[in-house]
């Protein structure tokens, strides 16, 4: 399995964590869950975990490009080498 594609309101650009146990979506303004379904109005933000480069070894941790520890869930906004996956 190289990566898992299910996306959920934590996996969006628009999901604002409050706590571990909920958040706010900034564009409805609602109360959210972080594992809520993904809805139509959302937009993926780039994470370790739906990159190319990135290679999950535990439930919790990979690496990236084979060399650097990496969590799944990190944002990866800023990461040059961030390549969404096919």
């Amino acid at each position: 399995m190289k990566n898992d594609m299910n996306f959920s309101c934590k996996d969006c650009k628009y999901y604002l964590p409050v706590d571990v146990f909920r958040g706010i979506c900034k564009k409805s303004k609602e109360k959210i869950l972080p594992d809520d379904p993904f809805c139509r109005d959302g937009e993926k933000i780039p994470k370790c975990r739906f990159c190319q480069n990135y290679t999950p070894e535990k439930d919790f941790l990979g690496k990236c490009r084979g060399a650097i520890f990496a969590y799944p869930d990190m944002v990866a906004v800023k990461c040059a080498g961030f390549e969404w996956v096919q």
